[in-house]
């Protein structure tokens, strides 16, 4: 938590740690002077997934207010959160540039097999030159197909294109007008699968969105494409991705999200080469945190005064 936030919340709340059945809550927060109580979740370290279910609702009957560092809400229970007219602040914005930076990172990593050539350095297999040795593919004169051409989406693809890409597709539900910035082509999904060298997945997770990247999605896709999703776990079918790596069906894919997260260590999908999985690190640099837990404190705070939130999750 960064200074400012920790000047900011302990003026107007107090930390609470308690079990309910076999769920340890670790970011109940209430006002120390009277009032309906609060939520941050995201900002502590606890025994918990992550996921706010209805049980740990009703075990704060007075919840007025719900403060989620993160930018995406399918971890709560909408539907009862709803309900109960509890307001929501969370922190969108403010992660864009790192999880643009993130995903490129991951792109790189997986197309040009850095993580397998450490191991290799690591484990002796360095040793005369060899012609195709750990060999991958180049964005250079490539097409790079991005799903979600939102915030993040574009941020990714302005980062992109300097690396001498050919030519930027999207799809989604609207062509976008600032696409011109980075010559994005507006095109139907199926096209933007079965022509992409890359394909990156920045979309939200939606019931349209959910499952979408399936056997059919994979089966339109080249056999020498690179498959990246930083968007939401539940938009692939991770059995279907594990039958398209391991048949060689696509070339191999770099994950910083997963259902479900953690990933246990004996899934499938670990024991690849060719897929890189990363523990959902998209906002994970020093400033970005930062901000996103002073944000989710003012959040906190302007909820408690009944005021308007810096950023409010409207529904």
């Amino acid at each position: 938590m960064s200074p400012n936030c920790r000047f900011l919340v302990p003026t107007a709340v107090v930390f609470v740690r308690r079990r309910v059945g076999e769920r340890m809550i670790s970011a109940c927060v209430v006002p120390k002077h009277g009032g309906g109580s609060v939520m941050v979740w995201g900002c502590f370290a606890g025994d918990t997934d992550g996921t706010i279910i209805s049980i740990d609702l009703c075990s704060g009957p007075n919840l007025k207010v719900i403060s989620t560092l993160s930018v995406g809400f399918d971890h709560m229970a909408m539907d009862e959160i709803k309900k109960r007219g509890v307001r929501v602040g969370y922190t969108p914005d403010v992660l864009t540039d790192a999880t643009a930076e993130l995903t490129v990172a991951l792109l790189l990593a997986t197309a040009r097999r850095l993580p397998e050539g450490v191991v290799e350095v690591k484990n002796g297999g360095w040793s005369t030159w060899k012609p195709l040795w750990l060999c991958g593919y180049g964005l250079s004169g490539s097409t790079v197909g991005v799903i979600g051409l939102g915030r993040i989406g574009i941020a990714i693809a302005r980062r992109l294109k300097p690396f001498g890409v050919k030519r930027l597709l999207y799809s989604g539900r609207t062509a976008k007008s600032y696409a011109a910035e980075v010559e994005g082509e507006y095109v139907p999904l199926d096209t933007l699968v079965s022509e992409s060298d890359f394909v990156v997945v920045s979309c939200a997770l939606t019931p349209e969105t959910q499952g979408l990247c399936n056997k059919d999605f994979f089966s339109k896709m080249k056999n020498t494409a690179v498959f990246i999703n930083t968007s939401r776990g539940a938009v692939v079918n991770q059995e279907d991705l594990y039958q398209a790596l391991s048949s060689g069906q696509i070339a191999c894919a770099g994950l910083d999200v997963t259902t479900p997260e953690p990933l246990p260590t004996d899934h499938p999908l670990l024991t690849l080469d060719n897929c890189v999985v990363l523990p959902h690190i998209g906002s994970a640099t020093y400033s970005t945190r930062g901000i996103m837990a002073e944000l989710s404190a003012n959040n906190l705070l302007a909820g408690l005064q009944g005021t308007d939130m810096p950023s409010e999750l409207k529904f």
